[in-house]
């Protein structure tokens, strides 16, 4: 799987230019997400022109959430202190207080098919703890980490599941202190009203909002702790105005939308932007669309992650590549 990653390295200057900039990436992850099979059909990416990608791309319900998530996992892989920070006291609330904290990213499912990413076997030894908040003894995440994949679709798989760890299958990250080897099941959500707690599962990581209390704090009715986390809410914006432009575009079929889909005069510029160009190559919209954007505001980085499909056969899709907005936050 292709993992591109978006950092920001400069302050966002006029919108128009910072939306455009962040367009770019976004327009070479959807063309770069198609299936091979699809695009030597039609003689390659580099031939395929916008209007033929808005009739080729399977756009996902949870694309800028999955965004949000790979996010996360890579900013504490980074050790961003305030991050890493944030998590450790939610895992203080765990009874996880280790020196050296860690994040495994376990799944992303996306049209049908069941995936480990940067696969768990490789960062769990057979002494890993499951810390789940359950009375009893503790399980050992490794042994059970398969039936917890298959556990996604499969009913039959969650049942088979212990009860303690029942609703492990929603985690989308493993958090823990990498020192103890003790680890914790964590969901991620862009929206804290949709953060649901399950058997198995202690944080609920969000993101921090306007006029509400960022502590990390203990939410008994859900059994989670939540785990506001600061990020640069300026950068993310831009980042969503832009993800706005790409799916109203490729979804009018590469002609202007409707003003109430892109109500912003700064978004219909950008709109604009890429109709005129409907009938250029993807590739070379993205080159000429650099000299409008506003410069050095992303660096782009591209890396490869494992993947281990749990169950594949005739007719799976699979996510081809993530589109990860990487929020600088460092202060």
């Amino acid at each position: 799987m292709d993992l591109r990653s978006e950092t920001q390295t400069n302050p966002v200057a006029d919108e128009v230019s910072a939306i455009t900039a962040v367009v770019r990436p976004i327009l070479v992850g959807i063309l770069w997400a198609l299936k091979d099979t699809i695009a030597d059909r039609v003689g390659g990416r580099e031939v395929i022109d916008l209007e033929l990608l808005s009739r080729l791309r399977r756009p996902g319900d949870g694309d800028c959430g999955i965004c949000f998530e790979y996010a996360v996992h890579d900013a504490m892989t980074r050790c961003d202190a305030p991050v890493v920070e944030r998590i450790a006291d939610a895992l203080s609330l765990c009874n996880v207080s280790g020196a050296e904290i860690g994040s495994i990213l376990f799944g992303a499912e996306k049209s049908g098919a069941q995936q480990l990413i940067e696969t768990a076997r490789d960062e769990l030894t057979s002494d890993s703890i499951l810390m789940s908040g359950s009375r009893g003894r503790p399980v050992k995440l490794k042994a059970h980490i398969n039936a917890v994949a298959q556990a996604f679709r499969s009913r039959a798989g969650r049942d088979a599941l212990p009860q303690s760890i029942s609703g492990l299958w929603k985690a989308d990250l493993f958090v823990g202190a990498t020192d103890l080897d003790r680890w914790v099941g964590t969901t991620v959500k862009i929206n804290e009203t949709a953060l649901e707690g399950a058997r198995g599962l202690r944080v609920g990581v969000v993101p921090t909002r306007h006029g509400v209390s960022d502590a990390v704090r203990k939410d008994e009715s859900r059994n989670l702790v939540i785990c506001p986390l600061p990020y640069d809410g300026e950068f993310m914006e831009i980042f969503y105005m832009a993800w706005e432009v790409v799916q109203a575009v490729l979804a009018a079929d590469a002609r202007m939308p409707r003003e109430v889909n892109l109500p912003r005069a700064a978004q219909r510029e950008v709109a604009r932007r890429l109709v005129d160009r409907r009938s250029f190559a993807v590739l070379d919209i993205v080159e000429a669309l650099n000299a409008l954007s506003q410069p050095e505001l992303l660096q782009t980085a591209e890396t490869r992650a494992e993947i281990e499909t749990t169950r594949s056969g005739e007719g799976d899709s699979t996510t081809t590549a993530i589109i990860a907005p990487l929020p600088n936050l460092r202060s």
